[in-house]
């Protein structure tokens, strides 16, 4: 009995390995993904819209080769809360990267780049966030939000606040190194019952290009 026990978990366990996918998040330029899928590698979401306001036109061809390969293609949106309009640069990457892509991933976390941060106040940045989804899907782009429970209680003062996209895909970062969601219940935040997306580890080397590792 014990040892059918122990099979069975070892089946499982095998099971869960072979459904689980693996991908990255860049924001530098490349172009040798063949070496990344030869690691296993199955998605890639490349910056699109920098911290400091301005479309981050060089991962275009990133993506275009990352494609080429059949990897599938994401990219996330780095707001800039104070220079540009969220219609504006939705409108910016959307001219810029066409439909290189699947999803926008907005990435709502601190940011340093000056006159760009996120304000003190917690309903202009609700709105600000409102706004930037609505206008990507104007367009009738796919939308989804990457955060933390830490981020998103320092943007918007608590973990249950601004609860207005939950609707869209969540994809969290929680470094623990696991590629599972079994962190989730104890760092959720924004209404979100269910995650899309794990950052599961930060800064990690692979082909000679700096990437977090993610899973879903």
């Amino acid at each position: 009995m014990i040892k059918n026990i122990a099979i069975a978990l070892l089946v499982l366990i095998s099971l869960q390995s072979a459904q689980a996918v693996i991908g990255v998040d860049i924001s530098q330029s490349f172009s040798n993904f063949q070496c990344l899928k030869n690691q296993g590698i199955k998605f890639v979401i490349a910056r699109a819209y920098m911290s400091y306001g301005a479309v981050d036109t060089k991962n275009v061809q990133t993506l275009q080769n990352a494609k080429s390969v059949g990897l599938i293609t994401d990219i996330y949106h780095f707001p800039c809360v104070g220079k540009v309009s969220p219609q504006a640069q939705a409108q910016a990457t959307i001219n810029s990267f066409g439909s290189l892509y699947g999803t926008v991933w907005i990435d709502v976390e601190s940011n340093p780049s000056s006159g760009c941060g996120w304000t003190s106040n917690i309903h202009t940045n609700c709105q600000f966030l409102v706004d930037l989804v609505h206008a990507y899907q104007s367009h009738g782009k796919l939308v989804g939000i990457y955060s933390s429970q830490y981020q998103w209680t320092s943007i918007f003062g608590a973990a249950g606040n601004c609860p207005y996209f939950t609707s869209l895909p969540i994809w969290y970062a929680h470094y623990d190194g696991a590629a599972n969601f079994n962190d989730w219940p104890t760092h959720t935040f924004g209404g979100w019952t269910k995650p899309s997306i794990k950052q599961y580890q930060g800064t990690t080397t692979l082909c000679g290009l700096g990437v977090d590792m993610d899973y879903y």
